[in-house]
């Protein structure tokens, strides 16, 4: 186990389309950051309302070649360093992050901004694959709002979305992690499933379109089903948090997650795109 952060996707287009949105200023600006300015070898800047502490750039370029680039990232008063590397596999394209001064518990407590690099770097991996898919993008999360809300439209039927949302077997496979779920009011709903100790609590619950979790100091999560002209609207809130503290990670790991239950029901023979994702050994 290393010190860094790692997370590996399976992304859907060759190592060129890929290279191409991660280094291309006005494609970052349609996927991942609000601005952004490159001109590599020197210069590798992303700032705005969807970057954390992103009043400003606060990157600097420390290497750069045909299928990787390195840069340091200064948040929260500690310079972080970020990797990114691209490799051809096949038609499609492996994609590693690298990411430095990731804390677990920092993500946990929210007690620094850099507690959200793991969900961040998720939900942008997630994103910049529905664009490379042309599906549209999730909510990208706004670090200057506690507004924490978005839909997300599901070319599929209503109760199938349900089912995946609230059948254990079903959720924990396109989410790509143990979830154990009681769906009534009252139930257990356990991230690592009903052995590995903490569950959330099912609060609200209407049988095919609602139900909401109750998971303590980060709030509650509701998720309600909509039909709409044969698909189905998923809005998702988080609610009931210290909005001087907005639970900026979870929020973030939720709806990169989504993006696999979009995938699980529109995809064909669907797989999901992360391969692999390692904590630091600090974490």
């Amino acid at each position: 186990m290393s010190d860094l952060l790692t997370i590996r996707v399976r992304l859907a287009a060759p190592v060129e389309r890929v290279w191409r949105a991660l280094t291309d200023p006005a494609e970052l600006r349609g996927w991942f950051a609000e601005h952004a300015e490159v001109d590599l070898p020197h210069r590798y800047e992303f700032w705005g309302r969807h970057t954390p502490e992103g009043d400003a750039a606060h990157q600097r370029l420390l290497h750069a070649d045909e299928r990787s680039l390195r840069f340091a990232w200064l948040l929260g008063g500690v310079e972080t360093t970020s990797e990114l590397e691209v490799a051809p596999q096949g038609e499609h394209t492996e994609l590693t992050l690298r990411q430095s001064h990731f804390v677990f518990a920092e993500a946990l407590d929210g007690s620094t901004i850099r507690g959200v690099l793991q969900t961040w770097w998720s939900l942008a991996l997630a994103n910049l694959n529905a664009y490379l898919e042309g599906r549209p993008l999730l909510p990208r999360t706004d670090f200057t709002s506690a507004d924490l809300r978005g839909e997300l439209l599901i070319d599929a039927p209503m109760d199938r979305v349900w089912t995946s949302l609230t059948d254990s077997e079903q959720a924990s496979a396109w989410f790509g992690y143990p979830i154990g779920i009681e769906p009534w009011v009252g139930g257990r709903y356990a991230m690592g499933g009903f052995e590995a100790g903490y569950a959330a609590k099912v609060v609200d619950l209407e049988p095919g379109r609602k139900m909401s979790v109750d998971w303590g100091p980060t709030g509650v999560s509701t998720w309600e089903l909509a039909e709409s002209a044969g698909k189905t609207r998923l809005t998702f809130v988080q609610s009931g948090f210290d909005e001087a503290n907005p639970p900026y990670a979870a929020w973030s790991g939720s709806v990169a997650g989504l993006s696999e239950l979009r995938r699980f029901h529109e995809v064909p023979d669907w797989q999901p795109i992360w391969l692999a994702e390692e904590l630091p050994a600090t974490a």
